[in-house]
């Protein structure tokens, strides 16, 4: 990371440690904020030099952020390798992690609930109860995926008028400032 600023090099630190909190690989996370913060679109070797990363792990983490959705291959002129870039747009960005992650652990947990359910025996005691609790779980989860899916439906610029209405909203709550 020598060549990088002072600031560059603290985020992208600090989004690999981050990222490993958040259950996403370390070096994934850095290479993802190293694009973020880069001023146009870098091809591997650019990668494994700004960040002291194996050519091997930089590849697995390429591609595994491209099945995110958050980077993406870009061709430049008279260049034949390939380059890659991250959304720039931080509530595009977001959106398209928090549906990623809807999909890989919010909709198995769904679909694990309403099994569960489904197969409970209503005759024994215990299973009843624990059906009672799966099913208030399962409310909220659908409850709150319901949400997520209308949410992520709006367009970022309203998506962050939305976001920026959450004062009003608590307040007609009744949920201000006390």
């Amino acid at each position: 990371m020598e060549n990088l600023t002072p600031t560059a090099r603290k985020f992208i630190l600090h989004w690999g440690e981050m990222g490993a909190r958040w259950g996403i690989n370390r070096t994934m996370a850095q290479i993802h904020a190293y694009l973020y913060v880069s001023e146009g679109p870098r091809h591997a070797e650019d990668i494994c030099a700004a960040l002291g990363v194996a050519r091997s792990n930089v590849s697995n983490s390429l591609r595994e952020l491209q099945n995110w959705g958050v980077v993406k291959v870009v061709h430049l002129p008279g260049d034949r390798r390939d380059h890659f870039e991250t959304l720039k747009d931080v509530f595009e960005m977001f959106r398209v992690i928090a549906a990623e992650r809807k999909k890989r652990e919010v909709d198995p947990t769904l679909a694990l609930l309403r099994d569960c359910i489904a197969h409970a025996d209503g005759r024994n005691a215990s299973d009843a109860y624990t059906r009672q609790r799966l099913e208030e779980l399962q409310g909220f989860f659908t409850l709150s995926a319901s949400w997520f899916d209308k949410m992520s439906q709006m367009p970022a610029a309203r998506l962050k008028k939305a976001m920026k209405l959450g004062d009003k909203v608590f307040a007609l709550l009744g949920l201000g400032n006390d």
